[in-house]
């Protein structure tokens, strides 16, 4: 079966514009010719894409399934289309950063500061990603640089280690272990304890701390997300123990971090594509992310 460009972009015409009328305007056309290629295409497919009913087309669920995909190949599309134009428009197009969650909100936005002062008029696209989605997509060449945990460097990808940090505590305002200044595994004794969900490698390491001070805390929430974890803090639900860049960037009156007797360790890689010609800023960016790294580190060895 050989489906051709107009014949989807006519399908997909229709089905965003309801009737063949303003179909035939968007695509150029006119209603009778798309009337007709709509009747080889569905000719061609070997069901019908729309139930007729008063003269209006009323898409099958056949259609609504094929729209679907049609819209994947469409805003891939769209997105060479908006890539071609940036390099079109500018000598270096737009850089592409994809990174944890937990770094978007921490560390890219003081890379992209300091990116800024250098050269104010560069746009940067920044992408959260969660693992494994980050290493694939870095594999794929899709972005200029990658932030990670990932301790191998996925294929066709480089890998730097840029920082070693430890897990820390967030402890609600007034919480009576406020007033250490650093904590052990036994203090948790006891505690309402924000853990993270089950199969995260922090909670399998947080947890195995617990177990082997043989320390129960009453767990009472979980979640996949540290920033979350540190809201439910914030609100006085429990204690808890998360990175400390998310711990570090949601700190104030009514979150207090405090660091571990016990190490837990917190790697951040920079992942850098090894294939595709590299963008001729990406050197740039990596100094940044670098430079933003040792003022993080700073911070927290305060």
């Amino acid at each position: 079966m050989n489906l051709t460009h107009r014949q989807l972009t006519m399908f997909r015409a229709i089905m965003l514009h309801g009737n063949l009328g303003r179909a035939a305007d968007a695509c150029a056309s006119s209603q009778p010719t798309l009337s007709r290629e709509l009747g080889r295409l569905e000719q061609l497919l070997g069901f019908n894409l729309f139930d007729r009913v008063r003269g209006r087309l009323r898409p099958t669920v056949r259609a609504l399934a094929l729209m679907q995909e049609v819209e994947r190949s469409f805003i891939g599309l769209e997105q060479i289309a908006a890539r071609a134009s940036e390099l079109r428009t500018q000598s270096t197009g737009r850089l592409r950063i994809a990174c944890l969650p937990a770094l978007a909100h921490a560390l890219v936005p003081r890379a992209l500061v300091y990116l800024s002062q250098a050269h104010p008029e560069l746009g940067v696209s920044v992408h959260p990603l969660e693992s494994p989605w980050l290493e694939q997509a870095m594999s794929e060449q899709r972005f200029d640089l990658g932030l990670s945990e990932t301790q191998e460097a996925p294929a066709g990808v480089a890998l730097q280690p840029l920082l070693k940090v430890n897990e820390v505590a967030v402890l609600p305002r007034d919480h009576s272990l406020c007033r250490k200044a650093r904590l052990q595994p036994l203090e948790f004794t006891g505690e309402r304890f924000i853990s993270l969900a089950v199969g995260d490698p922090y909670r399998t390491a947080i947890d195995a701390m617990f177990e082997d001070a043989k320390v129960h805390r009453a767990t009472l929430f979980e979640t996949t997300s540290a920033v979350a974890v540190c809201a439910m803090v914030r609100q006085g639900l429990g204690v808890a123990i998360v990175n400390p860049f998310t711990a570090l960037e949601l700190s104030g009156p009514d979150l207090v971090v405090r660091p571990l007797s016990v190490a837990i360790g917190y790697q951040v890689n920079m992942l850098l594509p090894d294939i595709a010609a590299p963008h001729p800023l990406q050197g740039v960016l990596a100094d940044t992310v670098r430079k933003a790294c040792a003022a993080l580190n700073h911070h927290l060895s305060l």
